[in-house]
């Protein structure tokens, strides 16, 4: 895989960086941070952004609430996602938006086929498609959720546990790439509602699934007969390594000035506030803003 590009200039600065975070701060010791996301990309020189501000984006989203959907009623995108982008691309004075409605793993192939200009599905960084598409600035973060059938996997008690079973999992997330990397034997779906009603029938015990999405699902489905394991330590590797970092937007790797705006607007998008209420509109809280692990 291409390494991202780096300046000298670039590299000095994180050498600096990294001496500064490493002296002492009266008795204690100031630790150097992880990064998920390498930075360092090359001056833009094409014209995506321009072409966006003047002909539009079409959106892709998946079926996926609370994250992202189509109102049945209306015709009209909402969610989570799309609540979060629609500001962003205002800001950038993007204004002429449509949004396409697909199955998630169809996304990536209609980015870069040019059917869609933005994966608007939320998306997590991993290797594999780091080599294939560019990732928005981060929007939100949530945490996997491993989840059991009532009266099944009482000896699941952490990630390393999959290894070998059978558990399901949205066909190309984060949650499949890391399961097939963990050895487990992945039963996959095309969407949620399919994953969701293959639990609650018994056709599979366990599945891996985004903690915000099931307690979704489990508030508008409160008989459903299944919840998270408890206390489960989320390990780093599959936090900075196989896909459950920020959740972020994709773009073609060529819309280098799209991407740099879409970025800029979704970090104007969490300092102004408007983050905010859209997560408390969906429950949820600024600590959804950052890592679960490193927020009290």
């Amino acid at each position: 895989m291409r390494k991202p590009w780096r300046s000298a200039a670039a590299l000095a600065a994180a050498a600096a960086l990294s001496a500064i975070l490493s002296v002492s701060v009266g008795a204690s010791e100031v630790a150097a941070p992880k990064f998920e996301f390498p930075g360092g990309a090359a001056s833009c020189g094409d014209d995506s952004y321009q072409r966006a501000v003047r002909d539009g984006v079409v959106v892709g989203i998946s079926p996926s609430a609370p994250y992202s959907f189509m109102d049945a009623q209306s015709g009209q995108a909402g969610g989570i996602d799309v609540e979060l982008l629609a500001p962003a691309l205002a800001w950038a004075g993007i204004t002429n938006v449509k949004y396409e409605i697909s199955p998630f793993g169809s996304l990536i192939p209609a980015l870069n086929s040019g059917r869609i200009d933005i994966l608007g599905a939320n998306i997590h960084v991993t290797e594999d498609r780091l080599a294939v598409i560019a990732f928005s600035g981060p929007a939100w973060w949530y945490g996997p959720a491993i989840i059991v059938r009532d009266g099944t996997g009482a000896d699941v008690k952490s990630f390393k546990d999959l290894s070998g079973r059978k558990v399901g999992a949205v066909a190309g997330s984060a949650a499949d790439e890391y399961l097939r990397a963990l050895g487990a034997d992945v039963m996959p779906f095309q969407t949620d509602s399919e994953e969701f009603l293959s639990l609650s029938q018994g056709r599979v015990d366990i599945i891996l699934e985004d903690d915000v999405k099931f307690l979704s699902f489990k508030k508008n489905n409160p008989d459903t007969k299944a919840g998270i394991v408890p206390n489960v330590d989320v390990p780093d590797e599959l936090i900075y390594k196989r896909g459950y970092g920020y959740a972020r937007f994709g773009l073609r790797k060529d819309d280098c000035s799209l991407r740099a705006m879409l970025g800029q607007g979704l970090a104007e998008v969490r300092a102004n506030g408007t983050a905010s209420a859209v997560l408390a509109k969906y429950g949820l809280t600024d600590r959804n803003l950052f890592y679960f692990p490193l927020t009290p």
